[in-house]
């Protein structure tokens, strides 16, 4: 068998006329090499832009680095703006109640009880009745010496007779001068007498008087030592013994010892209130009376009286009241919380921000509200002022705001 090659000539496939041509030249080689520089010139350009994006990278992380550290050094601060006008203050003080008057009652005549007539709780009017005495002897002296009274006058009458019967006879030499002179003495002598013995019964009619023991005003009897058949002690040889206790309680007293800082505040006339735990809820309008003008150098307080007006007789006497008292505010205070403070060795200041930077500011406080603070000088209803400052700041230390919150009202 006859192995047979193919025709290479005659060969028609398109590949075979690509690479011969039809006078049997050989065809052009594409250009390869064009194609490879463009792949180089990309891997180029991608390793630069490999490189400048790195080098981009690390300027961003540079610089992101650079911020940090600035922020971090720059301290964050709450700020916080003070309230203007301090508002008025409600002073409350704790009193007691003492009632308006309040006498006991003494006899003033030595003797036996006859009788009473009013009991405790019995509320009685200026010049009622409360006790009789019985007093006998008071009795004898008086109306003995009413009777020597009349023994000294019918003398004194006498005398001035027998006086002027010597005035006259003197005229006639029927007596004598010295005579005459006598009678005239005698006549002054009898007179003293007469006003001796006057003063005595006024003095004894008196102590009688006294046998009737009267209200000395309007209030509550509280007490009633004594009853029917006791022997009245006046006070000769022994100690005099209480017989009532009465008490007015129509407007009552309330001492109030105020701190001597709150002293200037206290004016006669203003008009606290009153509250007491018997009526929860409930006010008595009082007016302060007096005060005593001077501080009191073992507490430091100065003592003022309130009256309250008790038509009604609710408030009691020896009760334990609280006094509420309304203290102006100060024009041109502002308030700031309490935690705001800084307390240096040079004294009181306050952080605060103006300009981005930190400065201390020296304050003068006045009431303390507790969680806030008055301030009489040193700041304005505008300035920033700086909550929680650390104990370590300065003034000119650069600060950025976190927030600013307006200030409550206490």
């Amino acid at each position: 068998m006859r192995n047979e090659e193919p025709d290479s000539v005659t060969d028609d496939t398109p590949e075979a006329l690509v690479l011969r041509a039809p006078d049997g030249d050989k065809a052009p080689a594409k250009p390869r090499h064009k194609l490879g520089v463009l792949v180089a010139a990309g891997a180029i350009a991608l390793f630069c832009l490999a490189i400048y994006a790195g080098i981009r990278n690390r300027l961003d992380a540079e610089t992101a680095l650079a911020t940090e550290t600035l922020e971090t050094t720059v301290p964050y601060v709450d700020v916080v703006r003070p309230h203007g006008a301090a508002p008025d203050q409600q002073l409350l003080l704790p009193g007691q109640t003492v009632a308006f008057s309040d006498a006991p009652i003494y006899a003033r005549t030595s003797g036996y009880l006859k009788r009473w007539t009013a009991d405790i709780g019995a509320h009685v009017k200026q010049g009622e009745l409360l006790a009789q005495i019985e007093a006998p002897e008071l009795d004898q002296q008086l109306r003995q010496a009413r009777a020597d009274l009349a023994t000294a006058q019918a003398n004194a009458k006498l005398a001035g007779i027998t006086a002027r019967r010597a005035e006259n006879l003197v005229k006639t030499q029927s007596v004598s001068m010295q005579e005459r002179d006598n009678a005239a003495s005698a006549v002054v002598a009898d007179q003293s007498i007469v006003l001796s013995r006057q003063a005595d019964v006024d003095r004894l009619a008196q102590l009688q008087s006294y046998e009737n023991i009267y209200a000395p005003f309007d209030g509550v009897i509280t007490a009633r030592n004594t009853d029917v058949g006791h022997l009245i002690n006046a006070g000769a040889g022994g100690p005099a013994a209480e017989l009532f206790h009465l008490t007015a309680i129509k407007v009552l007293r309330i001492y109030v010892e105020v701190p001597e800082t709150d002293a200037p505040a206290m004016r006669v006339g203003a008009t606290p209130t009153v509250t007491v735990d018997e009526y929860p809820g409930e006010s008595f309008p009082g007016v302060l009376a007096r005060t005593d003008n001077a501080i009191n150098p073992t507490s430091r307080t100065l003592r003022v009286e309130v009256d309250v007006d008790n038509p009604e007789g609710k408030l009691l006497p020896g009760a334990y009241a609280y006094v509420h008292f309304s203290l102006p505010g100060k024009p041109g205070s502002v308030t700031i919380p309490s935690n705001t403070l800084l307390f240096r060795s040079e004294g009181l200041r306050v952080g605060v921000v103006r300009g981005g930077i930190a400065e201390l500011v020296p304050v003068t406080i006045g009431r303390d509200y507790g969680d806030k603070v008055e301030v009489l000088s040193g700041l304005g209803p505008d300035d920033q002022v700086i909550l929680n400052p650390s104990d370590s700041l300065i003034s000119g230390t650069a600060v950025r705001l976190a927030a600013v919150k307006p200030a409550t009202k206490p």
